[in-house]
């Protein structure tokens, strides 16, 4: 009688090391690069005069914007090319987009003036982003310098969401018009806003970080517009008040980091290394 050995199992290969880590770096990658596509997917629509759908593209580019960052951080997949992109895709999702959402729906009835405003704001956040950039390891981490570019997009988006009908009076267009030179100085400024960028969900709350990642997805979707208008409004006026405030009680913002910055906690070696995102 003939006994069959049974056959042996191959071994499972597993993925080399270099390739999972390649495989890492690549998540908070796709991130940027689905932020940079709701940009252009809202440049489109803005053309087309969908003025609603360009709002919302816009704010799902700044959940995905807020996402690689978070995520880069807590895989520990920060990179100098993951920075320089993630500025590159900003720069058509919160500098041309909303320029060009504004201009559509309220200031191309001022004709040349119209497009120069929009045009201010867009050469603004391009250089709100490369003073973040060349900055990012010389100041306070807990601030800001001037309102981030994310926010100034917003500022003007929610405009539209809340009125998505095209402004076509003259006086409601130059308030628009008044409104979007604010909001472009604002990120030029030197008003310090609060960043949170300190708040380590990996070392405090490592049990709730994915938990948190799931809600900043879920959020523009259970925000109507007129709370997703009252949270950006709090926080354009937010930077004013607080350095006002600080200003009168004796107590200004140091946003430059000394030699002995790092014994006072402002920034660590670890903070520094994964401050790679706007």
């Amino acid at each position: 009688m003939r006994i069959f050995r049974p056959r042996r199992m191959r071994p499972v290969r597993l993925p080399a090391r270099g390739s999972l880590r390649r495989g890492i770096y690549l998540v908070p990658t796709l991130f940027t690069v689905a932020n940079m596509g709701c940009g252009f997917a809202a440049t489109l629509a803005a053309l087309h005069d969908r003025f609603w759908l360009a709002g919302w593209l816009i704010v799902f580019a700044a959940v995905c914007d807020g996402l690689d960052g978070r995520i880069a951080r807590l895989t520990n997949a920060t990179s100098e090319f993951g920075k320089e992109y993630d500025s590159l895709a900003d720069v058509v999702s919160f500098g041309m987009a909303p320029a060009l959402l504004a201009y559509q729906w309220s200031l191309r009835s001022l004709g040349r003036w119209g497009w120069f405003v929009a045009f201010v704001f867009l050469v603004a956040g391009t250089v709100r982003l490369a003073r973040f950039n060349i900055r990012v390891h010389m100041t306070d981490r807990r601030f800001f310098i001037g309102l981030p570019i994310p926010a100034g997009a917003g500022a003007i988006t929610v405009l539209c969401l809340v009125n998505p009908e095209p402004v076509l009076t003259r006086p409601w267009s130059l308030a628009v018009w008044g409104y979007v030179l604010g909001v472009s100085l604002l990120m030029v400024s030197t008003i310090p806003y609060r960043s949170f960028k300190t708040v380590n969900l990996r070392q405090r709350w490592p049990a709730s970080a994915f938990f948190a990642v799931a809600l900043a997805i879920a959020l523009p979707v259970l925000l109507q517009e007129v709370a997703l208008a009252v949270l950006i409004g709090v926080y354009l006026l937010a930077g004013p008040t607080e350095a006002l405030w600080r200003w009168a009680s004796g107590r200004p913002i140091n946003l430059k980091l000394e030699g002995e910055a790092a014994e006072v906690g402002l920034v660590t070696p670890e903070a520094t290394s994964d401050a790679d995102r706007p």
